[in-house]
């Protein structure tokens, strides 16, 4: 791709979508085209205030860019993307990828044909502790994860698992780096149509297991996972950015853990949309592989849809006494 700079547009410019714009408009690389929403008044007030032009029609748009970030409702992320790799527009999806597992696959496959690039929006993926842990994880045996938040009614069209545990399963998956034998879950509606809480075990084939949970009617927001590997134990607190990796060292006799070195680390809070986005960008110039593949969205979406299949039929067998 030549040295000029890269034309991107963002399609549903709501909560999240606005950021996204936020973010293209300030890269030096980077010529953000327009903006595409349904709601006239925030497309139009979004393109005022970033300087770029305002679209209500998406296919209007992606005839003048040569990438977008796709930012609209799930059900939609299946048709809009399409559209996009057909058009030589490569993308970044928003989670869940897609809204089932089959429109996953004919993204990627279409992608593939097309020479295009996919990524999806694990935004954790970016969070400076979980970038720090890159070369600190090795074959975890034991995985705990806690993703808790005040009820908020954005992102209730879907069930938690799509919503917020989606984002531990991609970063258990990317850890682990095995395939999965078997799955337990359970979980509710409590406030929504849709699941609010669920907690799922995951046990992979080399022998390592998962206990997830997730729930969007806790009394506290927390994002904490916990791992147990052979000589550490590590814990992120991804809201505070902090790590706590405990291991052998022979010389602490008096610490809380005898014989285990305790070291805290704090990271800078950063922006994890911000390096996301970017990342996004160096791979459309540079025609690599981005983060997140598709690949790897589709098979967290997998997993997921495979917990609330475990929940559904949990549920079922509850209500029926």
């Amino acid at each position: 791709m030549s040295k000029e700079k890269l034309k991107v547009g963002v399609i549903g410019v709501g909560y999240l979508g606005k950021f996204h714009a936020e973010k293209y408009a300030l890269m030096d690389n980077v010529d953000l085209i327009g903006v595409v929403d349904i709601s006239e008044d925030q497309v139009e007030q979004v393109a005022k205030n970033l300087y770029t032009d305002a679209y209500n029609d998406y296919k209007e748009l992606i005839k003048k860019i040569d990438a977008a970030s796709i930012v609209v409702p799930t059900p939609s992320h299946f048709s809009i993307s399409k559209e996009c790799l057909e058009n030589n527009v490569d993308v970044l999806i928003e989670k869940p990828m897609a809204a089932t597992v089959e429109e996953a696959d004919e993204l990627i496959r279409i992608s593939e044909s097309n020479g295009m690039i996919i990524q999806v929006g694990h935004l954790e993926r970016f969070n400076p502790a979980v970038v720090a842990l890159k070369d600190i994880i090795r074959m975890p045996r034991f995985i705990e994860s806690h993703r808790l938040s005040i009820y908020n009614e954005r992102g209730t069209d879907v069930s938690v698992v799509l919503d917020l545990m989606i984002h531990d399963i991609d970063i258990i998956l990317n850890f682990v780096q095995s395939e999965i034998e078997n799955i337990k879950a359970a979980g509710m509606p409590v406030i929504s149509d849709h699941v609010d809480i669920a907690n799922a075990r995951i046990e992979f084939k080399n022998g390592t297991v998962a206990n997830v949970t997730a729930s969007r009617i806790s009394g506290r927001d927390e994002r904490k996972i916990r791992l147990f590997q052979k000589d550490s134990y590590i814990s992120v607190d991804f809201k505070n950015h902090e790590t706590v990796i405990i291991k052998p060292n022979g010389k602490d006799k008096e610490s809380i853990v005898p014989g285990m070195g305790i070291e805290k680390n704090s990271f800078p809070k950063g922006d994890a949309l911000n390096d996301e986005l970017k990342s996004f960008v160096r791979s459309v110039i540079d025609r690599s592989e981005p983060e997140v593949t598709g690949q790897m969205g589709r098979e967290a979406l997998k997993i997921a849809f495979d917990i609330m299949g475990q929940i559904n039929k949990s549920y079922s067998r509850f209500l029926e006494g």
